[in-house]
């Protein structure tokens, strides 16, 4: 049965993507973003579609509107932009939710809040999985969005008990593919363009840190997924890819892909960097029949394709 859904960031990495699979569903979808790191040339190939629409809005203030389901996807969530204006991306994660879940609890419609690894901080546990509670600095250059997002989380819990609004709750591990920004500084990106361009590619640290990295499609499925199960499950779950690989072994794969003379170069760790990061998938597997399908060296082709395309 074709639903009326609305999608916050919709014209973002990850949103346009989700747009165009609920399309291909025959659902109608409103995509609101105000282009901070949207863009619309995610979704000028949507455009076109008579059941897409598209708002300008930023969800830090109310919007009003009929529809069946809502992705609350909106916020900055690279370092680069969510530090650009950590007080923006509070707003943007605790002020947007507010905002989604009254428009939820108005209309009974189900809610889906877009969370993140970034919950658990600088992890003690290894793998991560939903009952940990994390190891976050509150007051460091990253907080506004790791604390952010967790008090997102906090607000969806609340309204879900206080005043039975239908949600769930996702938390995202890295996730790459084609829509990435180029300058979003996240280190998929940064290595795919320095390789094309034949430019150094810059690890921070040592190398020696791991990431999990799940390509968008495995993620769009997983977010669906979860918005189709029972009224009963809320999450938190975790979408990622449990396949960890260091920063000096992805550049060297990146390298490899791209056939560049690119050379690495090492340059300080942030602050609050996170050493490792890799999901426990155990509820995804059990909950929604979900695990990622696609490999790095898969996902890796398809994205440096979409780089060479508009570099």
């Amino acid at each position: 049965m074709s639903k009326r859904i609305l999608v916050t960031g919709g014209a973002g990495f990850i949103g346009s993507h989700l747009c165009a699979r609920l399309l291909s569903e025959n659902n109608e979808v409103i995509c609101l973003d105000n282009y901070f790191t949207g863009s619309k040339s995610n979704i000028l190939n949507l455009l076109r579609n008579p059941k897409f629409e598209l708002v300008r809005h930023d969800i830090i203030n109310p919007y009003n509107i009929e529809v069946d389901e809502i992705y609350n996807l909106a916020c900055p969530a690279s370092p680069v932009h969510y530090q650009y204006n950590p007080i923006k991306t509070v707003k943007t994660s605790v002020m947007g939710a507010i905002n989604m879940l009254g428009l939820a609890k108005r209309l009974n419609a189900k809610v889906l809040q877009a969370s993140t690894s970034e919950v658990y901080g600088d992890p003690d546990m290894h793998p991560q999985k939903e009952s940990y509670w994390g190891n976050v600095n509150p007051v460091g250059i990253r907080s506004c969005y790791d604390e952010g997002k967790r008090c997102a989380e906090t607000l969806f819990m609340d309204y879900h008990r206080q005043n039975k609004v239908r949600i769930k709750i996702i938390r995202i591990f890295n996730t790459y593919g084609p829509n990435m920004n180029p300058n979003d500084g996240r280190v998929v990106s940064n290595f795919i363009v320095q390789a094309l361009k034949g430019e150094d590619i810059t690890i921070y640290g040592d190398g020696s840190q791991t990431r999990s990295f799940q390509y968008v499609d495995d993620l769009i499925e997983g977010m669906i997924r979860t918005m189709n199960t029972g009224d009963s499950f809320t999450g938190p779950v975790n979408l990622g890819n449990p396949d960890e690989f260091s920063m000096l072994e992805l550049a060297e794969k990146v390298i490899a892909q791209t056939q560049s003379k690119s050379k690495v170069v090492y340059l300080p760790l942030p602050a609050d960097d996170p050493k490792q990061r890799q999901p426990n998938i155990t509820l995804a597997k059990e909950k929604l029949d979900w695990s990622p399908k696609i490999k790095l060296d898969e996902g890796l082709i398809k994205t440096i394709d979409y780089f060479r395309s508009i570099i």
